[in-house]
């Protein structure tokens, strides 16, 4: 069953090598997922399942081991999520990059002793199939944790890479307070046209969020949020 969550935005530039001289930008992001991954800790899981948007070639289980990249982003850095060796970095096709950052937020913090696994799902995959996914996750005998990736709308401001959409701050206003409340129907309820259009990244790995946590008791805390870039950012721990 699934016993905690933690919720995290996924762009490369929380790797400071990646975002170089504008990394001081995002040090109150990087906190907040730290103070959520502890919390993810302080759950004593017995396994953790890291979800987050991917394309075809990353979609999938990912086994404790398999290794991910930057090189793509310029920056000569591999991360390996979790413990063991699964395979080659991804440049052959292994972990996506919202895995490779959940890969180096887990390295950065140390978690070692919990095994981990990683899944990644495609951005327009059905609500109904999402919430099925998560549904799996949660009907587990083992004592599960979730750390989920994915970004709010990416159209907040004329320098976005969306440009300005006017329905973006209402969307991402909704998702902050589904994650801070712990609302599972409202994530369900997410318009998964409306956030593919406003290019949400993290609309599918949410409601596999909400499937799991079903019949749950978790609680909500919000931890960060923010649109540095015209991006929305959003941290939450559910415990």
């Amino acid at each position: 069953m699934l016993v905690a969550a933690a919720v995290c935005p996924c762009p490369p530039l929380l790797v400071p090598e990646v975002a170089a001289g504008a990394a001081p930008e995002l040090d109150a992001a990087r906190a907040a997922c730290t103070d959520a991954l502890g919390v993810l800790a302080a759950s004593r899981p017995d396994r953790l399942l890291v979800v987050g948007p991917a394309g075809p070639s990353g979609r999938g289980p990912h086994p404790a081991g398999t290794r991910g990249s930057f090189r793509g982003f310029g920056v000569d850095l591999d991360v390996r999520l979790g413990a063991g060796d699964a395979g080659p970095a991804a440049e052959d096709g292994e972990l996506p990059p919202a895995l490779a950052v959940a890969a180096w937020l887990l390295e950065r913090t140390g978690w070692s002793d919990t095994p981990v696994e990683g899944l990644g799902v495609g951005e327009p995959l059905a609500a109904e199939r999402c919430i099925d996914v998560g549904r799996d996750i949660g009907g587990r005998a083992e004592r599960v944790a979730l750390l989920v990736m994915g970004d709010a709308s990416a159209c907040r401001t004329l320098k976005a890479p969306g440009y300005l959409d006017e329905r973006a701050l209402g969307f991402d206003e909704e998702v902050t307070r589904a994650l801070r409340t712990a609302d599972v129907a409202a994530l369900k309820a997410l318009d998964a046209e409306l956030a593919y259009e406003l290019k949400v990244s993290g609309r599918a790995p949410w409601q596999v969020l909400a499937g799991a946590a079903e019949n749950t008791d978790l609680a909500g805390t919000l931890l960060y949020e923010d649109a540095p870039y015209g991006v929305g950012y959003v941290v939450a721990a559910w415990s």
